[in-house]
């Protein structure tokens, strides 16, 4: 998170506490929805089969690697002998070889983060009516996502993560 992204949210928080305060007690919660989405029994289906469409893929992907690097050694072991002109063709076609194998691999990625986002989307769309009854439930303020970048702290008290796993698991939000 940039500092400026870190001020603006600091900024909001400060502002929602001043003026809730007069209000009302504020209660914050965080929610790790990566660990969540890991944990959840669809989630590990959906992580399933995110790695073996990636193992599949990877195969694909070394197969072209392999190609390429025969014809590389081919190459290598024959351009001391090849005409220029020969010589020349031969690096072009490696060249091209290598775009191609660039080209699979940009291809195979954007299909993994596709799948994923399809596999992912129902689940976080159901976490997220679970969130949003636990929050109006347990009278909370604001229910954040913890991240690497952003709740770098927080008592873990505060943490709903397992309640929200248990709720998922149980059939809850569908």
């Amino acid at each position: 998170m940039t500092f400026r992204a870190r001020f603006l949210l600091s900024s909001m928080l400060y502002l929602l506490i001043g003026a809730t305060a007069a209000r009302a007690e504020v209660k914050i919660a965080y929610v790790d929805m990566q660990r969540a989405l890991l944990e959840v029994d669809e989630g590990k289906s959906a992580k399933a089969t995110l790695e073996k469409l990636k193992s599949d893929k990877q195969k694909q992907l070394d197969s072209e690697q392999e190609g390429l690097k025969k014809a590389k050694a081919d190459f290598d072991t024959q351009k001391a002998m090849m005409k220029e002109d020969i010589r020349r063709q031969r690096e072009e076609e490696l060249a091209e070889k290598l775009g191609r194998l660039q080209m699979i691999y940009a291809t195979l990625q954007k299909e993994l983060a596709g799948k994923e986002a399809e596999l992912t989307k129902d689940i976080f769309k159901r976490m997220a009516r679970i969130l949003e009854k636990m929050g109006k439930e347990q009278k909370w303020t604001m229910i954040f996502e913890k991240t690497e970048s952003s709740v770098l702290w927080a008592e873990s008290a505060l943490d709903l993560t397992n309640e929200l796993i248990r709720r998922y698991n149980a059939g809850e939000g569908k």
